[in-house]
Formats: C-alpha cells, sequence, structure tokens
C-alpha cells in the first residue's frame, strides 16, 4: 500500500465490533484469569493499566509501522518524549553533545536537569556535521539534534553524524516534530531514536499535549525499560485524538507547506525582510540536505526584520488579526511569535533584527498574507 493509504489502515487491529477506531477505554485493574498469570499475563495482554490500554496500543501500532520502530514510548508532551530516553541513556560521568538550535524546554531540561545527573552537556554547531567526530569519545552517551531547529531552522546531516556518532559507540536522537514523522525518517537516515510532540501535527488541533520516542533494535528495548522503570503513562483520550489526527495527517500538512511556501516567497520580495528562513527554500543554505532527507515541507518558518527591536516586533505582531499570538503549532489556526526572547545559542551565529517565526495553518494564504501587510504598514519605519 502507499503511504496515504496505510495512514488510515495502520493501528485499526484493536477496533471491535465493526468500528474502525479502537474504543477509549479508561482504567487502571485489569483482572487476571488466574494467579499464575498476575506475574506472567498471556501474550498480547495488559495487566496493568498504566501499561496503556486500547487507544495507546493502537496509536503505537500505527507510530511504530509508519516510522519502521520496534516500539514507541508514548509520552504526556512533546518535551517528555525527549526527558524519556535522555534519561534512559545517562549515567554519571558521560556526555551529551547537542545542536546548538535545540528546543528552549530541552534545553532548560539539559542545562537544569540532567547535567543534576553527572552528566555534561555540550553544545555543537547545528551544521557540524561530520565534524562531529572530533567532539566524540567514549564519554559520549547521546547526540541530540533537532532538524530543522525549531526557532532558527537549521538541518542537520544526519546520516554523517550518525555514523561518526555509532562509530564512537553513542546514540542518536533526533525532535522530528517539524516532519512528524511523515516528512522525512530519522530512522531510515541512520538515527537510533525519533522523538516528536504529538501534540502539534499529528493531533492537529491544538487539544491534546502528547509525546513519542521511537526507537530500533537496543534503542527501542531502551525506550521500553525506561517508560516502564519511570512510570510514565499517556492519556487514553489524548491517544484517541491523536490516533484521530493522524488519519488526516498527510492532507493537512501538505495544505499548511503548500501555503506555508506561498506566504514565504512572498515575505522574500518584501523590502522589510532580511531573511525568510525556510528549508525547502533555494536560498536556505541547507536546502540540498533538505532535498535529500524530506519529501516536502511543512508550513512552520521564519523571517528576521532587520532594524526591528523588540518593542517594533511586538507592535508588528500586535497589529496582525488572523495569525494568532500563541505557542506550540501544527493545528488548524496559524500562530505567530516573536522569538528573541528564547533564543540561547553558545555554538552558532545570531541574527541581525528580530526573528519572527510563523506557523501556518488552513486558512487561504492570500487573507495570511494580507494580514501580514497590515502588519508591516502599521510599523513601517
Amino acid at each position: 500500500m502507499k503511504r496515504d493509504t496505510r495512514l488510515t489502515r495502520t493501528g485499526r487491529s484493536q477496533a471491535r465490533d465493526g468500528l474502525v477506531n479502537p474504543p477509549v477505554a479508561r482504567g487502571s485493574t485489569v483482572l487476571a484469569g488466574t494467579a499464575a498469570e498476575l506475574y506472567n499475563p498471556p501474550a498480547g495482554r495488559t495487566h496493568y493499566g498504566r501499561f496503556g490500554l486500547s487507544a495507546q496500543s493502537a496509536l503505537r501500532d500505527a507510530l511504530c509501522e509508519l516510522s519502521g520502530a520496534d516500539y514507541c514510548a508514548l509520552t504526556p508532551s512533546g518535551l517528555s518524549s525527549l526527558v524519556l530516553p535522555l534519561l534512559a541513556l545517562a549515567k554519571n560521568g558521560g556526555r551529551v553533545l547537542a545542536a546548538d538550535c535545540i528546543y528552549g524546554p530541552t534545553r532548560r531540561f539539559l542545562d537544569e536537569g540532567l547535567t543534576r545527573y553527572g552528566v555534561t552537556v555540550e553544545y555543537v554547531d547545528p551544521r557540524i556535521g561530520s565534524g562531529i567526530a572530533e567532539r566524540l569519545d567514549d564519554t559520549v552517551v547521546a547526540v541530540l539534534l533537532e532538524s530543522p531547529g525549531s526557532l532558527t531552522f537549521e538541518l542537520q546531516d544526519i546520516p554523517a553524524i550518525s555514523k561518526a556518532a555509532h562509530g564512537a559507540g553513542a546514540v542518536v536522537l533526533v525532535d522530528d516534530t517539524w516532519s512528524a514523522n511523515w516528512l522525512m525518517k530519522p530512522l531510515d537516515l541512520g538515527a537510533d531514536i525519533a522523538c516528536q510532540a504529538l501534540t502539534k501535527y499529528a493531533g492537529g488541533h491544538s487539544d491534546l499535549l502528547l509525546g513519542a520516542a521511537l526507537g530500533r533494535g537496543e534503542a527501542a528495548d531502551k525506550l521500553k525499560w525506561a517508560e516502564t522503570v519511570y512510570g510514565w503513562h499517556a492519556s487514553p483520550d489524548d491517544c484517541w485524538l491523536a490516533l484521530r489526527g493522524l488519519r488526516t495527517l498527510g492532507l493537512r500538512i501538505e495544505r499548511s507547506g503548500a501555503s506555508g511556501l506561498d506566504i514565504s516567497r512572498w515575505l522574500e520580495n518584501r523590502p522589510e525582510v532580511g531573511t525568510v528562513i525556510h528549508p525547502a527554500l533555494p536560498s536556505h543554505p541547507d536546502h540540498a540536505i533538505f532535498k535529500r532527507d524530506f519529501s516536502g515541507s511543512c508550513g512552520v518558518f521564519a523571517f528576521t526584520l532587520p532594524g526591528y527591536d523588540r518593542k517594533r516586533s511586538e507592535a508588528f505582531l500586535d497589529t496582525l488579526e488572523l495569525f494568532g499570538l500563541g505557542f506550540s503549532w501544527g493545528g488548524y489556526e496559524s500562530l505567530a511569535i516573536h522569538c528573541d526572547p528564547q533564543l540561547k545559542r553558545v555554538a552558532s551565529q545570531r541574527h541581525d533584527g528580530a526573528l519572527i517565526r510563523l506557523a501556518i495553518g488552513l486558512e487561504d494564504p492570500e487573507d495570511l498574507i494580507a494580514d501580514l501587510g497590515k502588519g508591516f504598514a502599521a510599523t513601517a519605519g
């Protein structure tokens, strides 16, 4: 089957009584048939609600099939989908190398949380590629990537980095939220674990918080172990919503991506704009990697406004009417934020002026372009 067809079929084994969707089962206690089964349940049977019932199992099955993973750990948020495998890999005296473009809350966990376990965190230029070999030794337990970065949209050369990391015995994790494991397949490119916020494109309606970490081989075993030991649990209601959203992922991300490209090309011709930072544009410095690794683009990108300070960029945002001012993305509504207050960089260059990120939803792109035009007119220098 083609992947769009698979998207409608996968994860349906949990459905019953002719239903095309699994039931939402809520429960903690699952009664055993015999005393012997209390500690040795039959294959395929959950013996406690924390390990997941029908909705969780169906979502796991669907995500594993679509990504080619051996196991999917479901977590309460996108952030926790990264925290869980990092905790599984952490060891006193170990080192983690992280791309300098990673998601702000993930960076905070590395700096304030993971270091409490005796782990040293070092940031590398996102475009380091095979040069990461110079930073690797047997103390590196993990290399954490986010391709593209969620604010500055650098792409990483996952195959080259994975090859070098594996040579040193390190595990490669990729935050793949931008592509939703639909536009890119990190595990096929050499990564060991692919993480994403199902909150965003998979859910698709801005009404849930959920994450997934998918792995192959030994990495899958580590995920399953960590999920059990740390007691993580995903809500059956959120899993059901994510599975429902997953069915229309291909259509929504295609529409969002097409509208985003229309708007990014319009922005490239605006005199107020310095640089449009969109990996699918030929002007992006990592466009060759994009063409190699991605099958398409989503609708999330950024642009710079030279000469705009924080006050002026906030005035620009406050003028917008169709763009909501809020975090997250991947829903049906378009969002805009100014990124500078949360940017932290130690191993890569900063931009000039203000950095604005847009997340394009399902509105008509002409209406969104008109809204941005009003913002430029209201803040003209």
